[in-house]
């Protein structure tokens, strides 16, 4: 087994966040879902920017907010994701690397630009996003090195990589690669509608224990199981997945393995201001928690501390130290 250098090494879209506040009916107007992540071309992005409101840029993208996250928690963290050499990819680089985050994928010189997400964040904090993927679906299986692969504990895959089929490739090496190696692949299911998308896919992959650990939210377990009980669908998944946890909001989350259910309380907080990031951030937790040999439980509140940072401010990456916050709550050494 290669010398483990990394605790999480993720993979997925290079995407900068731009995030405006706005009112439901700007949301109806432009015709968004609430809550929802739409995939736009360049057309409707340079039609949303003009129309929304004064905006923040932070580099964002699931995956790369996940390790980001596991960075600020102490642990040795890795990305991989496909931007343009252009000014938002420059950006973004600088950013996640100013994190402590080892990225070392190649920048395109050509094609599109670099991908980016207009974050609409209604008053109640709920956020609608529309995704302009541009550079990001240019990964390809050449962009996965089987050494890092196979040197870091969990290789943390994003459900939208399934969207463009050359990141497909790319993520089925990654977790062959991880496995060649003894090392485990996590997976989270993104979007209800990215699960709606491929289904019968991600329950052939997460059947098949082509990934180790799965994330996913209510709706998304919903629509993955196409029930509306939730008891079921937990009882379902428990069944087909190693281990797997379900975050709901205020409601905590559940650890699902094949030993049943456990359900893991929220983390207080005193205002909810902006839901973006919350399960990134979850995952954050949960994944050095469990890379650390912490039980369920204890990385479960761990994930539950990261993203209750999160939600209590603008952007989908922490704010404050989350290794500093963990120490505080005797959830780090």
């Amino acid at each position: 087994m290669a010398t483990q250098q990394y605790d999480v090494l993720g993979i997925g879209n290079a995407i900068v966040d731009v995030i405006a506040r706005a009112e439901d009916d700007f949301l109806v107007k432009h015709a968004m879902q609430k809550g929802g992540m739409a995939l736009i071309d360049e057309d409707r992005a340079q039609g949303i920017y003009a129309a929304m409101g004064p905006s923040t840029q932070i580099s964002g993208g699931s995956a790369a907010n996940t390790i980001v996250g596991a960075a600020s928690l102490g642990a040795r963290a890795a990305f991989v994701g496909k931007v343009k050499d252009d000014e938002l990819g420059k950006h973004f680089a600088h950013d996640i690397r100013a994190a402590g985050v080892a990225f070392e994928t190649k920048a395109a010189h050509g094609g599109p630009s670099t991908a980016r997400c207009y974050i609409m964040v209604t008053p109640d904090g709920e956020r609608t996003m529309n995704t302009y993927l541009g550079a990001a679906q240019n990964l390809t299986p050449e962009d996965i090195h089987a050494d890092a692969i196979g040197a870091a504990a969990i290789t943390y895959l994003e459900g939208y990589l399934w969207d463009p089929p050359l990141a497909k490739e790319a993520f089925r090496k990654a977790a062959d690669l991880a496995h060649a190696a003894s090392r485990k692949v996590a997976l989270t299911l993104s979007d209800s509608f990215c699960v709606d998308r491929y289904r019968a896919e991600f329950l052939d992959l997460i059947r098949k224990g082509m990934v180790d650990i799965v994330f996913a939210n209510e709706s998304e377990l919903h629509s993955l199981y196409q029930t509306s009980d939730f008891a079921t669908a937990a009882a379902q998944l428990s069944q087909d997945a190693k281990l797997a946890v379900v975050t709901r909001s205020e409601k905590g989350c559940v650890v699902v393995s094949r030993q049943g259910v456990e359900a893991i309380p929220a983390h207080p907080i005193k205002e909810m201001i902006d839901a973006t990031g919350a399960g990134d951030l979850f995952a954050a937790g949960f994944l050095v928690g469990h890379a650390r040999g912490q039980d369920n439980k204890t990385a479960a509140r761990l994930g539950a501390l990261a993203a209750a940072e999160v939600i209590q401010h603008i952007g989908a990456r922490p704010q404050t130290p989350l290794r500093a916050l963990a120490k505080q709550h005797g959830l780090a050494s």
